[in-house]
């Protein structure tokens, strides 16, 4: 928290050569006076309002968030232009028909078993996955391979010994193909009071994806879900981007009577419980490709550059 001109001012007035302990309560004695400063403002603001009175808003809290810089790609609910490449994309298919997903999963080379742990754990969130073993299969056989048996998705995961560090996520037939780097892995046994997953399809909560470049990627990973969720198992599969960063969670809630809360008509207020099921991981993109995975000739819409990052305060998604 900043301090104001006077507070500064009393701060400078506590001389650096007097003793470290009458220093220190010097310095303590100065917050008591502005925390009781501030209690006393907060109860003339308690006391206007309740007599009534217009007081001016409360500040809201200046963030990384509400202070980004400003980008001429941000996407509007009612951009009509964004709507109309909408009907024409490569998901178009996807979302104009109630064909459901189909994933193939598969690894790096030479899994672990924490890796094969982590590929399990995802094929509880993605209901339609099938799990192929690597081999010594190079991308683009799959690619085929996947094309051939009309797979819609292609999901990779990379890791360096245990250490599961990268994500790569295919559209099929003709792309795009994303990149990301994997952080923060934990495995469903490896979350504290963790639920037990079922089958049923979850539904799917896409936040924040707000530019050109994080819609994109939001009808992305919504065409790993079925667009027909099984409400009655109120399971939740979350993809929240914050500063960039995609932080996934999957949830089971339960939705029911409060025994401490009741309504103006005495009657029980309906609370929500949730439970998290995993497993839990964050997602940075690394690069977003034209069609399927082509480290040769692939043409990139975005690629991670780190001269691109001329401010905290500057973010893509």
């Amino acid at each position: 928290m900043g301090v104001t001109e006077k507070q500064a001012d009393a701060l400078m007035k506590i001389s650096p050569h007097i003793g470290k302990n009458k220093r220190r309560e010097a310095i303590r004695a100065f917050k008591l006076q502005r925390k009781s400063e501030k209690k006393k403002q907060r109860k003339k603001r308690q006391a206007a309002e309740a007599r009534g009175e217009k007081v001016e808003p409360k500040g809201v809290p200046r963030t990384l968030e509400n202070t980004r810089e400003v980008d001429e790609t941000m996407v509007e609910p009612t951009d009509t232009e964004v709507l109309a490449d909408e009907n024409t994309d490569e998901f178009s298919p996807f979302f104009n028909s109630n064909i459901p997903p189909k994933i193939l999963m598969t690894t790096s080379y030479k899994p672990t078993h924490r890796h094969l742990r982590f590929i399990n754990d995802l094929k509880g969130v993605f209901t339609n996955a099938q799990y192929y073993h690597r081999g010594t299969f190079e991308l683009k056989q799959i690619v085929k391979f996947a094309n051939n048996r009309g797979f819609t998705e292609i999901i990779v995961t990379h890791a360096d010994k245990n250490y599961i560090n990268g994500l790569i996520h295919m559209h099929l037939p003709n792309g795009p193909t994303a990149h990301y780097k994997l952080t923060s892995v934990q495995l469903c046994k490896e979350i504290e009071d963790h639920g037990v997953k079922t089958s049923h399809r979850p539904e799917i909560v896409l936040n924040n994806f707000n530019t050109r470049l994080g819609h994109t990627l939001g009808r992305m990973l919504a065409c790993l879900f079925n667009r027909k969720p099984e409400f009655y198992g109120r399971q939740v599969a979350t993809f929240h981007n914050q500063r960039d960063f995609i932080f996934f969670r999957h949830h089971r809630y339960i939705i029911e009577a409060s025994r401490h809360y009741k309504d103006e008509k005495g009657m029980p207020e309906p609370i929500a419980e949730i439970q998290e099921l995993g497993p839990r991981f964050s997602l940075k993109l690394r690069s977003l490709q034209l069609g399927t995975f082509d480290t040769v000739s692939g043409e990139y819409l975005w690629v991670y550059k780190k001269d691109n990052e001329t401010s905290r305060k500057r973010f893509f998604l």
